[in-house]
């Protein structure tokens, strides 16, 4: 999305809800009313229910291998040079997330 624009605005309008109805899609709390799933928020004077609390920890834990994954392939040069121009980045994220998962089980 061009310019500053919220997490959850550039999701909803960037047709991925289309592309991803059959699947989980986790997110972060910039993503609440997005339909993604997203951690539990406290509510001012109310601790979290130790329910909601097996669930935060289960979604950082997903988040932080995500959040790795990001952080290794910003460390391929093609994607720190990338133009979003096109499909062209969502190629190269696709070509460096098999050339790690190939790096990882061979």
């Amino acid at each position: 999305m061009p310019g500053n624009t919220a997490d959850a605005k550039a999701w909803l309008e960037s047709g991925l809800t289309a592309h991803c109805e059959s699947v989980t899609v986790l997110g972060d709390g910039a993503y609440i009313n997005t339909g993604l799933i997203v951690p539990h928020r406290k509510r001012p004077g109310r601790p979290l229910l130790k329910g909601e609390e097996v669930d935060n920890a289960q979604h950082r834990k997903v988040r932080t291998r995500i959040e790795r994954t990001f952080s290794r392939m910003k460390n391929f040069k093609i994607l720190r040079d990338c133009r979003q121009r096109g499909d062209s980045l969502h190629r190269a994220v696709q070509a460096v997330a098999r050339m790690h998962n190939l790096a990882l089980t061979g």
